[in-house]
């Protein structure tokens, strides 16, 4: 059975990109780094392509350091992103390249009914974009389901489910919204894969991604030395 899950969350991207050339896909990495029992480091790469691989979109490199409000959440993070663009040229085969540079600031809370684990994440970003200058806002709602187990143990099979909102100041308010759904597996307390897919709505249009992830919680501090 662990077998055949992990095959799966590797083969599910070449799976619908058999269907459906025109999905996107995103291959991601988040590590989340316990510094000691207040401080920890985040650090993203995302590899955003406009098929299943070689046809850049976007490639992303994201971290920051976060503080602890409370014991293991309420977490308070400054960040900085890079972001390689390479759009196409509307109408053409052709692409541009555009860098981002971007700033943010973010709070998140945890809780858990049950078997139900939410987080909520607020973020504000300020976004140097060639020579523009933005800023947006961003919440993201995530659910976490065990679907063998009670809890997210080793060996969990669980359901991954999120929507994300982002706004900004200026008009159109509305920027775009993220609905995903997925499955993932829990290899063992600091490490966790998860594959799905994300339908990305814009005002007058929206996008599918397969995504890909792989969470690397291995802290650098453990607790109190011996």
């Amino acid at each position: 059975m662990r077998l055949r899950l992990i095959l799966l969350l590797v083969g599910l991207p070449f799976l619908i990109r058999a269907q459906d050339s025109s999905v996107g896909n995103w291959l991601m990495y988040f590590g989340n780094q316990k510094i000691n029992d207040r401080w920890n480091w985040h650090n993203e790469i995302q590899y955003r392509s406009y098929n299943f691989a070689g046809d850049l979109e976007q490639l992303l490199l994201r971290t920051g350091i976060g503080y602890n409000l409370s014991a293991n959440n309420n977490n308070l993070l400054l960040g900085y992103a890079f972001i390689h663009g390479k759009p196409y040229v509307s109408g053409t085969d052709e692409k541009n390249t555009v860098d981002e540079h971007r700033i943010f600031q973010q709070f998140i809370s945890k809780q858990q009914f049950g078997r139900v684990y939410l987080q909520h994440r607020y973020r504000i970003e300020e976004r140097f974009v060639e020579d523009d200058f933005k800023i947006r806002f961003r919440y993201f709602l995530g659910i976490n389901l065990p679907l063998n187990a009670t809890e997210m143990a080793k060996n969990t099979i669980y359901l991954s489910l999120y929507n994300e909102i982002f706004l900004q100041p200026q008009s159109p308010v509305f920027d775009r919204d993220r609905l995903y759904g997925a499955l993932g597996y829990v290899f063992n307390a600091y490490l966790r894969a998860e594959a799905g897919f994300m339908t990305q709505l814009y005002e007058a249009s929206r996008r599918g991604q397969i995504q890909v992830a792989f969470y690397n919680n291995l802290p650098f501090y453990r607790g109190e030395p011996r």
